[in-house]
């Protein structure tokens, strides 16, 4: 009958795969710090907050605002986050801008630049 068929095309039909996690792009690049302020995302941070600068291309319109991003120090294996409220405009494609406090949790501000491993 018509409903036997249709519950049975019904079964046959695929499902979405459902709860499958994406694959992370990790970016290298440079990381450096600065002083927070007005952010370009909008909002007024300080230097102790965990903020992230993204370069141009990176921060395109604004679409990454708000998002958390994993960093870690590939000299030394420190590991931190941030949430992204800036951009950065002297950074190359795929370098970090960090406010002091994220900084400091991945190295000294004496060194100035650290070579970093990062994702949202």
């Amino acid at each position: 009958t018509m409903l036997s068929v249709l519950f049975l095309s019904v079964l046959g039909t695929p499902m979405p795969a459902y709860g499958q996690l994406e694959a992370r792009t990790t970016y290298s690049g440079r990381g450096t710090w600065f002083h927070d302020g007005l952010g370009a995302c909008g909002g007024e941070n300080t230097d102790e907050d965990k903020i992230v600068a993204l370069s141009p291309p990176m921060y395109g319109s604004g679409g990454h605002c708000n998002k958390r991003v994993k960093i870690t120090n590939t000299a030394n294996g420190k590991t931190a986050y941030g949430t992204v409220r800036d951009k950065c405009p002297g950074c190359g494609a795929d370098d970090l801008d960090m406010s002091i406090g994220l900084f400091e949790e991945l190295g000294n501000l004496s060194t100035g630049v650290l070579h970093i491993s990062w994702d949202f």
